[in-house]
C-alpha cells in the first residue's frame, strides 16, 4: 500500500573521500578520510605555480577523487523509487550504486537526479560512489573548484509521484485586487500496468501566516494536472517587499494523498519594452546589476546556504537590485536568498557552446548535453520569482555570423521558451576578439561614424541576436546610442561593464530607455582569473597576474565581503552616498606610470596611516555627491575643489603627508552637508573580533563570518598592519576558512593562521550540528588575545 512521500533527506554528512592514484596531486595521500558536504577539494590543496589551470584557475590544482557514502535503505522502503539528487558536482561525475554504473554527468554546474532503485539492497547497507574528474585542465576561465560542492539529497518516492521539478507556477494576471496563479503539475507513473486515471492533484496556496487563500483540484490529463487559483488582495513580490506565498501540491489517489511538494511563490509581473524599458509589477526601473561567479570566496566553491545568502545581503546593502549568475546556473540556496531578500536575477546557462575557450571546457560535451542542461536549469529554477531573464550564454564564439552559431542561438532560445515562455531570453555579446583570421574585423566593433561606413559587428551578430528578447552588451558602451537607431526593435542590457567606467555606463543607461540595466564585472570578487583587475607599473602589460596572484581583484566587494573603494564611488553614481569617501592614493606608487586594467581601480586606500612617508607628496581623491569638497589636514584647509555629478563625483588634492587628522567636508549650495574624517592610527594595541551574527542555527552547516581587525588604543583599524593572526574555534563549531582581500597572498584559505591585509582579515566558523556555544579566539604577537562567543541554537533562524 502506497504512502505519502517523505521529505527529501539531505545526505551531506558522513562521506568518505580520497584522491585516486591517477588523480593524486603532489603531497596528497589517497587514503580515505571523512568529509562532509559541500566539499571543494581544490581549495584544500596547496597552490602550485605550475598548475595546469594557471592564473585562470588561481593556480589551484584539480585532480580525480572518489566520494563514498554508506546509506541504510530499510525494508519498508521497498516498492518506492529511491532517487538521489546532486545539486552540483564539478566535474565529469560518474555515479555508481553498489558498484553498478548509474549515470555520467559532465557539466559541473547543473543539478541532476539518479534513480538508484534497480541497484538498491532493501533492508541493508548500500554504497553510493561518486567519482569526480577535474584533472583535464585548463577547462575554465575562472576558479571552478572540484568535487561535490553543493548539496546531495535522497528522495523516497511512491511509484506514482509528482515528477522531480514537475511543478510549474505562473502568474498570468497580477493585481493587488485579484491575481491569478496557474499551476501545472506533471506526474510520473512507474507502476507495472498501473493507471493514473484515478489520481488527482490538489493545489493549495497559503500566505506567509500559513492561512489558505486559494485551492483548486483537478484530474490528470496525459499525466498532467492543471490548477487555476484566484487570489484576492494579493500581496505582490517586489525588491522592496519580497513577499512569498507557499504552494502545497498533493497527489491524491482515491482521495488519499500519496505525494506532496511545497513551492514558494511570488506573485509578480515582469515586462520588457523598447520604450518603457523593464517593469516589475507595472513600475519601471533600471537594473542596478552585478555579475557574480559561483565561488564563495574563502570557502572556494563550497556552496553553504549561509554563504550564498550573505552574498545577496552584501549586494542589497551596496545598492544592487539585480545579479547575473556568470556564467552558469547557481545553487538553489542562492536563488532562494534572491527570492527571500528581493534581488532580480539573470540565470545563465553556459560560457561556451561548440567552440571552446579552453581545450577541456564544456565545448567537448555541449553537442550531446546542451538540451539536458538547459532543461535542468529552467525546470529547476522556473518557479523563482526573482528570475527575470534566462541567458543562453556568454560571449559565445559562434556569435560572429560566420558559422551556424545563429542556428544554435535559435535552438537554445526555442528550447527555453518551450519550457518557460514567461521570461525574457538574453545572451551576452562582446567584440570579435577570438578569431585571428578575422582580417581586422575585431577592430571594427566600434559603431560606424559616418554615412556609408560598414558596420561589421552589427552585420555579423544580427542573426545571432534575432531570437533574443534582450541583447546583452559586454563592454560595448560606444554602441549603445547608434545601435538604438540601427536596430529599432532591440532592447539592450549592459551585461558586463568596466568598474572604472561606471559613470559613463550609468549615464547612458539612465538616458536611453531601451537600455534596461548595467551589470558590473564584478559585484563580488572571486578566485581565479587572477589579477584581471590589477594596476601594472614599470611597463608591465600582462593580462593576468603571475603566481602568487589568486584573486581577480575586480569586485566592488572583496572576497571577504568588505566594500572596496570602487563600491563607494558607485554609491555616488547611484545616489545613495551620504558622506564623502576619502580614497588616498598609495604613496608607494607616487610618480610611477601606472596602468589601471580595464577591470581595475586605482590603488587607493581609505587610510591616513602611512609610516615612513612623512614629508613626501601624496594624492587624495574624494568621492562625493556634494557640489564642493574641502579637505582639511590637521586643522589647516587644503582648499576646496568642485565635485558632484558635473565633476564625475571626484575631487583630487595633492599635499605633503603628515600624520594626524584628515577631514573631507562636503558642501552643496554653499552649506556644509556632510563630512568624513580619517585619523592616523597608533600602534596595534588589540585584536577585534566581530561576528556577523550572534545566534546561529545549530543544524550542521550554518556559518558565522568573523571580521578580524588589528586596532589601536582608540579602536581605529591600523590599515598599515600586516601582522599574522592565529584563529581558533571551540565548542559547537569548527573553523573552516581564513583569508583576506590581498589578491597576491601566498597563504592558504584553510588552516588557523592568516596575515591581515589593510589591517583586516576574515574567519569562517561552521556549526557542527549540536546546540551550544562557540568560542572564537584570536592571537597576535604583542597584544592580548581576543575572544568572542556566539550561540548555536536549535530552531534559530538565520
Amino acid at each position: 500500500m502506497e504512502r505519502i512521500t517523505m521529505e527529501p533527506m539531505t545526505i551531506d554528512r558522513g562521506w568518505r573521500f580520497r584522491w585516486t592514484a591517477n588523480g593524486q596531486t603532489r603531497n596528497q595521500s589517497n587514503e580515505w578520510r571523512s568529509v562532509d558536504l559541500p566539499h571543494d577539494f581544490s581549495i584544500i590543496q596547496a597552490r602550485d605555480p605550475q598548475a595546469a589551470g594557471g592564473a585562470a584557475n588561481g593556480f589551484f590544482p584539480g585532480g580525480v577523487a572518489h566520494y563514498e557514502k554508506a546509506i541504510e535503505i530499510p525494508e519498508e522502503w521497498a516498492g518506492h523509487r529511491i532517487v538521489v539528487e546532486f545539486e552540483g558536482v564539478y566535474m565529469n561525475a560518474t555515479v555508481r550504486m553498489n558498484r553498478n554504473f548509474v549515470r555520467f554527468h559532465p557539466y559541473g554546474y547543473t543539478s541532476f537526479f539518479c534513480d538508484l532503485t534497480r541497484h538498491v539492497r532493501f533492508g541493508g547497507e548500500n554504497t553510493l560512489l561518486v567519482t569526480v574528474n577535474n584533472s583535464a585542465m585548463p577547462n575554465s576561465r575562472w576558479y571552478s573548484g572540484s568535487g561535490i560542492y553543493r548539496h546531495v539529497r535522497l528522495h523516497v518516492l511512491p511509484e506514482l509521484h509528482i515528477a522531480p521539478w514537475g511543478i510549474a507556477v505562473t502568474t498570468p494576471k497580477v493585481s493587488t485586487d485579484e491575481s491569478t496563479v496557474e499551476v501545472t503539475t506533471t506526474v510520473e507513473d512507474h507502476r507495472n500496468g498501473g493507471s493514473p486515471k484515478s489520481a488527482r492533484v490538489r493545489s493549495m496556496l497559503r500566505d506567509a501566516a500559513g492561512e489558505s487563500v486559494a485551492t483548486d483540484e483537478s484530474d490528470l490529463e496525459a499525466g498532467v494536472g492543471r490548477a487555476r487559483l484566484s487570489v484576492s488582495n494579493a500581496r505582490l513580490w517586489s525588491i522592496d517587499d519580497p513577499y512569498l506565498y507557499t504552494l502545497e501540491s498533493e497527489l491524491l489517489v482515491d482521495g488519499r494523498p500519496i505525494d506532496r511538494r511545497e513551492t514558494h511563490v511570488g506573485i509578480r509581473s515582469i515586462s520588457f519594452d523598447r520604450d518603457a524599458g523593464f517593469e516589475l509589477n507595472g513600475v519601471g526601473m533600471k537594473l542596478k546589476g552585478g555579475c557574480v561567479h559561483h565561488d564563495c570566496g574563502l570557502l572556494g566553491s563550497a556552496a553553504y546556504d549561509r554563504a550564498e545568502e550573505r552574498k545577496i545581503e552584501l549586494l542589497k546593502e551596496s545598492g544592487f537590485n539585480a545579479v547575473r549568475t556568470a556564467h552558469n546556473p547557481p545553487s538553489t540556496a542562492f536563488l532562494d536568498a534572491c527570492d527571500r531578500l528581493g534581488m532580480l536575477v539573470i540565470d545563465e546557462a553556459f560560457d561556451c557552446w561548440r567552440d571552446g575557450k579552453n581545450p577541456n571546457d564544456y565545448s567537448v560535451a555541449f553537442e550531446a548535453h546542451w538540451k539536458a542542461d538547459i532543461d535542468a536549469m529552467v525546470l529547476r529554477d522556473r518557479n523563482h520569482p526573482s528570475i527575470i531573464m534566462w541567458s543562453t550564454g556568454n560571449e559565445i564564439i559562434e556569435r560572429d555570423g560566420r558559422s551556424d552559431g545563429y542556428e544554435y542561438a535559435r535552438l537554445l532560445a526555442d528550447r527555453v521558451r518551450s519550457l518557460d515562455p514567461t521570461r525574457a531570453i538574453t545572451n551576452a555579446l562582446c567584440g570579435l576578439w577570438e578569431d585571428p583570421d578575422a582580417s581586422g574585423l575585431a577592430a571594427n566593433v566600434a559603431a560606424p561614424t559616418g554615412d556609408g561606413e560598414r558596420d561589421y559587428w552589427g552585420e555579423l551578430t544580427e542573426r545571432f541576436a534575432e531570437p533574443l528578447d534582450v541583447v546583452g552588451y559586454n563592454y560595448l558602451l560606444h554602441r549603445y546610442e547608434g545601435d538604438g537607431q540601427r536596430f529599432p526593435k532591440r532592447i539592450i542590457c549592459g551585461e558586463e561593464t568596466f568598474p572604472k567606467d561606471v559613470y559613463d555606463y550609468w549615464e547612458a543607461t539612465e538616458r536611453l530607455p531601451y537600455v534596461i540595466g548595467d551589470f558590473v564585472w564584478t559585484a563580488i570578487d572571486y578566485l581565479g582569473e587572477a589579477g584581471i583587475g590589477h594596476v601594472w607599473y614599470n611597463g608591465e602589460t600582462t593580462f593576468l597576474g603571475d603566481y602568487p596572484w589568486n584573486q581577480a581583484y575586480c569586485g566592488d566587494i572583496d572576497i571577504c565581503g568588505f566594500k572596496r573603494p570602487q563600491s563607494y564611488y558607485r554609491d555616488c553614481v547611484w545616489g545613495i552616498a551620504t558622506a564623502p569617501y576619502i580614497a588616498v592614493q598609495d604613496p608607494h606608487f607616487y610618480g610611477l606610470d601606472g596602468v589601471v586594467s580595464r577591470w581595475g581601480w586605482p590603488d587607493v586606500v581609505s587610510s591616513w596611516s602611512w609610516p615612513g612617508f612623512e614629508g613626501n607628496p601624496i594624492v587624495i581623491d574624494v568621492y562625493s555627491r556634494d557640489d564642493e569638497v574641502e579637505l582639511v589636514l590637521n586643522g589647516k584647509s587644503l582648499g576646496r575643489r568642485p565635485a558632484g555629478q558635473k565633476h564625475r563625483y571626484t575631487a583630487t588634492f595633492e599635499t605633503t603627508y603628515a600624520a594626524g587628522d584628515l577631514v573631507a567636508i562636503g558642501y552643496s549650495d554653499g552649506i556644509e552637508r556632510s563630512r568624513t574624517e580619517l585619523r592616523t592610527a597608533g600602534p596595534v594595541a588589540a585584536i577585534r573580533l566581530t561576528p556577523d551574527r550572534r545566534t546561529l542555527r545549530s543544524e550542521y552547516g550554518d556559518l558565522c563570518f568573523v571580521t578580524v581587525e588589528l586596532v589601536d588604543a582608540d579602536g581605529s583599524v591600523v590599515h598599515c598592519a600586516s601582522d599574522r593572526v592565529h584563529i581558533s574555534a571551540s565548542g559547537a563549531g569548527t573553523l573552516i576558512a581564513v583569508g583576506n582581500g590581498d589578491p597576491k597572498s601566498d597563504e592558504a584559505y584553510v588552516g588557523t593562521t592568516r596575515r591581515v591585509h589593510n589591517g583586516r582579515a576574515m574567519a569562517v566558523v561552521r556549526t557542527d550540528g549540536e546546540p551550544g556555544e562557540i568560542t572564537i579566539a584570536g592571537v597576535c604577537d604583542g597584544v592580548a588575545p581576543a575572544v568572542v562567543t556566539v550561540s548555536a541554537e536549535s530552531g534559530a533562524t538565520s
